[in-house]
């Protein structure tokens, strides 16, 4: 069977955990190809809301193997934290019967946290993401293959340990790394995990042969990759659909089906320039994030709201080649006389229908926008009752309003992508999807 792929198509928080638990109950495999836990994903499990940073949102499909891939970087305790509360909400424990660690994914240790915190100008996470990403890079990072080689030898150890300790004084942070806590650190590992660290990519191409659904779940979003997104306002790792069989140790051409999850209007986290962005203050902007409660899963952070951009989402289109859209958030745009679509960007008397190569350029960059009318706001209720009605019916887009309807071809003409479905709240029946489509829950 074919592999199916996940990913952001904007600057991340997208709404990606929702979909992939849709598309989870069909599938034996959900795989994180990338990232770490600078990534959140939301996933509504009965009546609890649970927040994800490593885990596969394949988690709550219980009949659903998830791996944390070749190509993450990944905190043990984190880890540890995410395992505890899905066995408080569940009474399962899925490490080595049905989570697998990959034996090449790489360790983000207390060095990595400490050294992430001297970053004052990109606006990271500071949970060590790309500081272990660069040591992997340097090739002096940890995997979890290594532990077992490593963990009883004191000279490695103090030579890893006099190079952690030289690079926090270069980055004058004061704390220091100790052989004692490191080896101590990797023991413990080694011990809560040594039952879940597998040659995963093997696993992976097994299932593929064996005719079974694998899922390949990705991180962050296609505008903070590393090579393609805004530059050096981005995450430390390849975001796109390029990356998620490398990263998961499988080839490119298992690949049939690669959705794109985007949010009716843009939204992002950290620095970085951002041309369609609203004040916060009031009107359009903060209606997005009071009614979208736009605040960071893994950071907390308020998330900077602007209309939904579609240089950006073309530019995202380009580097994945999406076979369909996933539209989240529609139901927040809901009571706004008036929806914009930025079209294109004006720079310097410069008409752009693509993103400048550097942020400098792009800072510059002034929305070019069309208006459409606007629709009015619904209850949860409401739009679950219209999510309800679609699959009954099976009437698909058919279900909304005009004004609706017409936003979403819009969309659809301009990305040059269909759109697949469409979410209009949190909860998993919140989806309308097209008839018979991939997201086609009617029969669930």
């Amino acid at each position: 069977m074919p592999a199916t792929v996940v990913l952001g198509a904007q600057w991340g928080d997208e709404g990606k955990g929702k979909a992939i638990d849709q598309l989870a109950a069909d599938s034996s495999w959900a795989v994180r190809f990338q990232g770490g836990n600078n990534a959140g994903h939301t996933v509504v499990y009965g009546d609890t809301t649970l927040k994800l940073h490593q885990i596969p949102s394949g988690v709550s499909s219980l009949h659903c193997s998830m791996i944390l891939g070749d190509g993450m970087v990944i905190d043990p305790w984190v880890l540890e934290q995410e395992l505890d509360r899905w066995f408080d909400i569940s009474g399962e424990r899925p490490e080595g019967k049905r989570l697998f660690i990959s034996e090449r994914a790489s360790i983000i240790l207390p060095f990595h946290r400490l050294y992430d915190s001297a970053d004052k100008i990109v606006g990271t996470t500071g949970r060590g993401i790309g500081p272990a990403y660069r040591d992997r890079i340097e090739r002096v990072g940890i995997r979890f293959a290594d532990i077992i080689n490593i963990v009883e030898d004191n000279e490695e150890l103090s030579t890893i340990v006099e190079r952690m300790n030289t690079q926090l004084e270069s980055v004058k942070v004061e704390s220091k790394i100790e052989l004692k806590s490191l080896q101590s650190d990797l023991r413990w590992i080694l011990s809560r995990y040594g039952e879940c660290i597998k040659p995963t990519g093997l696993m992976i191409d097994f299932a593929l042969k064996n005719n079974e659904n694998v899922l390949l779940e990705g991180a962050q979003g296609a505008m903070l990759d590393i090579d393609q997104g805004t530059y050096p306002f981005v995450t430390s790792s390849v975001t796109c659909r390029a990356n998620a069989t490398h990263g998961a140790g499988i080839h490119p051409g298992h690949v049939e089906q690669c959705f794109g999850i985007t949010k009716a209007y843009t939204t992002r986290v950290g620095n970085g320039p951002f041309p369609s962005e609203l004040s916060l203050e009031g009107g359009p902007g903060m209606h997005m994030a009071k009614v979208g409660h736009e605040f960071g899963t893994t950071t907390g952070r308020p998330r900077r709201t602007g209309w939904l951009d579609l240089v950006a989402l073309k530019e995202s289109n380009r580097l994945n080649g999406y076979t369909g859209l996933v539209l989240t958030k529609l139901d927040v745009l809901g009571g706004l006389d008036e929806i914009k679509i930025c079209i294109g960007y004006e720079m310097e008397g410069k008409l752009l229908q693509m993103i400048p190569t550097t942020s400098i350029e792009l800072a510059k960059c002034k929305p070019i926008y069309e208006t459409h009318p606007g629709f009015k706001s619904l209850s949860n209720k409401e739009w679950i009752s219209m999510a309800d009605r679609s699959r009954k019916e099976n009437i698909g887009f058919d279900v909304l309003s005009s004004e609706m309807h017409n936003y979403i071809k819009r969309i659809e003409h301009l990305a040059g992508v269909p759109i697949v479905s469409i979410g209009v709240g949190p909860d998993r029946s919140a989806s309308i999807a097209s008839s018979n489509g991939p997201f086609d829950l009617s029969n669930n």
